[in-house]
């Protein structure tokens, strides 16, 4: 600040508050990043490399090629290696084995408790249909036809080479060896041997790790068309669902209520919140869609799916709930006027509308985001969820168990969200202030009810070490490119066009900024540097020479069907261990969460060292 100004209290909210030379937000995340990271006990992902498309050998099996390739390529520093396995369907299997074991379960229990009648099912449909039988015989019968197909699809796995997969998790002796092969190039052939840093063990999504690598690109352009699709047709609906939410449509659509809707109260609901709450509607189902999109393209960690989720799902906001909203309002109701109109006029047109569709931006924001807080505190989705559950599904504790369960917190669900009511405070801050409170209020509850949810109540599904900001700052400068482009049109209808020249330089100057600093610092979100890995490694070697790390990483990346609970995974594990040595399976490790990951049955990388040494 100036030297002999001083400033009061009220200026801390100002740009007065901001230091000389501060620091840019974007270079101090990359620095907590890699302090992070340098902090942090063993992570195994950080010696391990996923290898994908291994070409094949008519000669050697993929697990020995893997090997030989390595010790030639990274003779002083491949440790070892698990090949992946297509076992889909035997978990598919083992899973719904499970089911069944869960209602003998509860028919036995019922049986106990009243031996005078042995518990009767319908075979048919749900259960309400077909012929009756004994419910604890024919459960013991499916479980044991479940068991024998179990064991055969075991074999198969086991056996097949068809089910051996040409990707594998290669691990190394240090970071330093690791990073050397995830960020070169292993091949003269560009297609082959592709490596990339593997997740932490249990942000593995084992399912699509089956699906061929030479599909991936064909599948996302599927997804791609799909999303476009999607996107633009969904516009439709909720443009004729808001019209009729609207006094005028409901007069038109349904005039025997004009007498009622006329009513001061009703009137003001109308005009007020039932916009908000249609639309709140119509996105309750969209992430799920964005999910299952993504699932297909063939994401391989369950972060990298809701990274791709988060990005639609913000691509979507913009265009259906900002654009959306603001091209269909009552001034803009025909929409093919606004598409025959020339790039030019496309600016104009929204800087008009903007203003205009402020107190449905207001309504909204109250009716989605103070709203959503306050459900977030009574944990209103889960807790209905729960209570649906338990009526319907929960037939034993452990069914219990899980119906509580409250899951993870979604940062394809929150995050662009947030950024949707970030952008409509860099819109409004200049055209209609009155909004900025309303959003002020929102981030407020919304840092203090989410930071105590993250810390007390959610589960922990991995660690990204914020591996995601560089999306995040992607979406804030788009947010502010939009208010730009929104504040020249709405300066150009005030017959300000004088002013127009010089704020094109705006946009210009903060996408050179974004670029600017994605060249300097997003590298560290992507890539770990050699002199940090080998730091680390000598640091852990002078403290700990003798540390086993080929033990922690003996069943680590192994599919999680083979390191299963119950008896007949655990016979899988022992059979695997003896049989092959592609995927051992002996497990030695706790996670650090409530409870294990629904995916991958993986654990926290961060507790293993704890439980080699014996403190867990």
């Amino acid at each position: 600040m100036v030297a002999n100004v001083t400033a009061s209290d009220i200026d801390k909210l100002s740009i007065s508050n901001i230091p000389l030379k501060s620091q840019r937000e974007y270079e101090k995340v990359a620095s907590m990043r890699l302090q992070f990271l340098s902090l942090e006990r063993r992570r195994l992902d950080q010696f391990t490399v996923l290898v994908r498309n291994v070409p094949p050998d008519p000669d050697e099996t993929v697990s020995e090629l893997l090997e030989h390739f390595f010790l030639v390529n990274h003779p002083d520093h491949y440790l070892t290696h698990q090949v992946v396995c297509n076992a889909n369907k035997l978990a598919s299997l083992v899973k719904k084995k499970k089911k069944k074991q869960n209602w003998l379960d509860y028919y036995q229990l019922k049986y106990s408790r009243n031996q005078s009648q042995r518990p009767q099912m319908k075979t048919g449909f749900l259960g309400h249909f077909g012929g009756k039988v004994d419910a604890i015989d024919h459960h013991i019968s499916e479980i044991g036809e479940l068991s024998k197909e179990i064991e055969e699809e075991r074999t198969r796995v086991l056996k097949d080479p068809k089910s051996i997969m040409p990707a594998a998790f290669v691990s190394f002796k240090t970071r330093w060896g690791a990073a050397v092969c995830a960020q070169t190039q292993q091949s003269r052939n560009p297609t082959l041997w592709l490596t990339e840093w593997a997740p932490e063990p249990r942000d593995v999504y084992w399912q699509n790790l089956a699906i061929p690598y030479m599909s991936l690109k064909v599948r996302r352009l599927i997804i791609g068309v799909a999303f476009l699709l999607l996107t633009f047709f969904f516009i439709i609906p909720i443009a004729s669902v808001q019209a009729l939410a609207s006094i005028e449509g409901i007069e038109k659509r349904a005039p025997f209520l004009k007498s009622v809707i006329e009513i001061k109260f009703i009137k003001s609901v109308i005009q007020g919140f039932l916009p908000g709450i249609v639309l709140k509607l119509f996105l309750i189902f969209l992430p799920t869609i964005l999910m299952i999109m993504s699932k297909f393209e063939g994401f391989i960690s369950l972060s990298s799916l809701e990274r791709r989720s988060a990005t639609r799902n913000y691509i979507f906001l913009i265009i259906n709930v900002f654009l959306g909203s603001i091209l269909t309002g009552a001034a803009f109701e025909q929409l093919n006027s606004f598409i025959k109109q020339s790039a030019n006029e496309i600016p104009k047109t929204i800087g008009v509308a903007v203003p205009m569709k402020a107190t449905f931006f207001i309504t909204y924001i109250m009716v989605d985001g103070w709203a959503g807080i306050a459900g977030e505190v009574l944990m209103l989705k889960p807790l209905i969820f729960y209570h649906l559950k338990n009526f319907l599904l929960v037939k034993t504790e452990k069914d219990r168990e899980e119906a509580m369960d409250p899951g993870s917190l979604g940062f394809h669900t929150g995050e662009p969200r947030i950024q949707l009511y970030f952008l409509l405070g860099l819109v409004y801050a200049t055209v209609t202030p009155v909004l900025l409170p309303f959003i002020v209020i929102f981030f407020a509850f919304a840092y203090l009810v989410f930071r105590h949810q993250i810390i007390n109540v959610y589960n922990h599904e991995y660690e990204s070490g914020a591996a995601f900001w560089p999306d995040v700052h992607g979406r804030i400068i788009t947010g502010l490119v939009i208010s730009q482009l929104a504040l020249m049109g709405l300066l150009s209808t005030k017959e300000a066009a004088q002013s127009t020249p010089f704020l094109i330089a705006l946009p210009v100057l903060t996408i050179w900024f974004h670029r600017f600093c994605n060249g300097r610092h997003k590298s560290a979100f992507v890539k770990y540097p050699l002199q940090e890995a080998m730091m680390k490694d000598t640091l852990e070697r002078a403290r700990d020479p003798n540390f086993n790390l080929k033990a922690c990483l003996h069943s680590a990346y192994v599919h999680p069907i083979f390191k299963g609970d119950d008896d007949d995974e655990d016979d899988l594990s022992v059979e695997m261990e003896t049989e092959s040595v592609l995927v051992p399976t002996k497990r030695q490790s706790q996670r650090n969460t409530p409870v294990p990951s629904k995916i991958s049955g993986g654990y926290s990388p961060s507790l293993l060292e704890a439980v080699k040494n014996g403190e867990l």
